[in-house]
């Protein structure tokens, strides 16, 4: 068994989170065109729509490296505006057994958590990912500014 870990960020926007939460749960086709530099491409494999039991894939940028990690939506609660997403294939379980991202959105502050198991003492915790994702956040952010 690997070393359990949990990471947790929040950033405020001026947006308001709603709109977040809304690009990340009705129209993260979106994210690609808001944010071409970080996001290549999303991908309903199964489900449809976004909704718990859909299965999503996402082609992104970090580190100067293309990754491609597929996740199953495991939650969604649109009154707490959080989604939750559990990695089922890609770059992310190169290094952790199991890895799950929450994205709470209230009022103007947005929350990433991971939770996560390492699957050696010698992996890094996910810094590059939770900057990556506030980052990202933020763009998405100045796309709703600019209108």
């Amino acid at each position: 068994m690997g070393v359990q870990g949990k990471l947790t960020a929040s950033t405020g926007v001026k947006c308001g989170g709603h709109l977040i939460y809304d690009i990340f749960h009705f129209n993260p086709h979106h994210v690609p065109n808001i944010s071409p530099s970080k996001v290549k491409s999303f991908e309903i494999h199964q489900g449809g729509t976004i909704k718990t039991g859909s299965i999503v894939s996402w082609n992104y940028y970090i580190d100067g490296k293309e990754k491609i990690d597929k996740q199953v939506i495991e939650a969604i609660d649109p009154k707490k505006k959080s989604i939750t997403w559990k990695m089922i294939e890609g770059g992310v379980l190169e290094f952790y057994n199991s890895f799950t991202a929450i994205i709470s959105c209230e009022n103007q502050r947005i929350t990433w958590t991971f939770v996560y198991e390492k699957k050696t003492t010698a992996i890094p915790d996910p810094l590059g990912l939770l900057d990556f994702l506030i980052e990202l956040t933020h763009d998405i952010e100045g796309h709703f500014l600019k209108k």
